[in-house]
């Protein structure tokens, strides 16, 4: 491998002047810079950044640690992406920035991420992007406050920049426009109820119905979807032959997020309930691979992954900078409801 010496000794200058040349930290004559450079592509020479690193303190490397790469996928389960979506919304932040995002992949095992944060600080990361795969409180090793970290999709009790999806106003928002198009008996199918998405966004559901003056009724909102069962619809079906056995059944039934939107079709469906005629449906996600492809089209509300990956890149680049004005914590992100063809109005003689 050519060394800057060996550059030097083809170009016939010294090695400082090579130095000069690659750094751009001193005047070199044309003449002498293309003799330098004319020896460099002859050689196949490659600077190390090694050492303009330990001169600058400043590696242009950035740290990601997610467990998207490693997701167990099948083809047969329509389920959604979000962390890769989040690092994609980071890579492009990145390279708009000139920085190079090294990421690694906790492989589903929460006990290689002390491993992977001490490797990347060896590499000298001016800073670190840690991404979860829902939104949920994490725990982190002690990471030394020279290296700045940005949690995405996630929070802990530190009190890490944390870039948050805003579950409660999303629900929120769906909920109101459901009710400003006429709909009174709205069912609601949570996702398991120990996610904290559950929670912020049941509370959004109340705030909806609370604003509009209706009352809550505990026999419309039941768990659909329960860890560990991901391909059981057992759950499911039990809740919509509740729900439908009603004396006032609900006339719209929201889902805890769009996957479970795709079962409730097939299992309205096979009791000869119509989507949307019968009874409207609607999810969370906006995962496109079914919200857009289901007949009806599925109403749902976006979760804003890529922009979230955006948000989480543009605060640790500003942190990095040492931007005075750079809030604690960048806080939440609200998406767009999606109105699509598996909401209508109600009867009203029904409702």
């Amino acid at each position: 491998m050519a060394t800057i010496y060996d550059v030097a000794k083809k170009a016939g200058v010294s090695p400082k002047t090579v130095s000069r040349v690659l750094n751009g930290d001193a005047p070199v004559r044309q003449q002498t810079r293309d003799a330098i450079e004319a020896a460099i592509n002859a050689l196949g020479y490659v600077p190390s950044n090694a050492a303009r690193m330990m001169r600058s303190n400043k590696s242009g490397l950035i740290g990601l640690i997610t467990g998207a790469i490693s997701h167990g996928l099948e083809p047969t389960e329509p389920e959604g992406l979000p962390d890769l979506f989040i690092v994609q919304g980071i890579q492009q932040m990145m390279a708009e920035s000139g920085k190079t995002l090294m990421i690694a992949d906790t492989n589903n095992v929460a006990g290689r991420v002390p491993h992977l944060i001490k490797t990347f600080l060896q590499h000298r990361v001016e800073g670190l992007i840690y991404v979860a795969d829902h939104h949920k409180k994490v725990e982190l090793p002690d990471i030394p406050a020279a290296c700045p970290i940005v949690l995405a999709n996630c929070f802990d009790d530190v009190g890490h920049p944390a870039i948050l999806p805003d579950d409660r106003t999303g629900q929120r928002e769906l909920v109101t426009k459901l009710i400003e198009n006429g709909h009174r008996r709205i069912a609601y199918l949570t996702l398991d109820k120990t996610l904290v998405a559950t929670g912020l966004r049941t509370k959004g559901y109340c705030d909806a119905l609370a604003k509009a003056g209706l009352p809550y009724d505990d026999d419309l909102v039941m768990m659909g979807y329960e860890e560990g069962r991901e391909k059981d619809s057992q759950l499911l079906v039990q809740a919509v032959e509740r729900l439908v056995s009603l004396d006032q059944p609900p006339s719209v039934i929201c889902c805890g997020n769009d996957e479970m939107a795709l079962r409730l079709y097939g299992i309205l469906r096979s009791r000869n309930i119509r989507v949307p005629d019968d009874i409207s449906v609607a999810g969370y996600d906006n995962y496109r691979v079914i919200a857009e492809t289901l007949f009806p089209p599925l109403t749902t509300v976006e979760l804003p992954y890529f922009k979230l990956g955006q948000t989480a890149a543009d605060h640790l680049l500003r942190l990095i900078s040492g931007e005075e004005d750079v809030p604690e914590s960048p806080g939440l992100l609200q998406g767009p409801v999606f109105w699509r063809d598996s909401v209508i109005k109600p009867d009203p003689t029904l409702t």
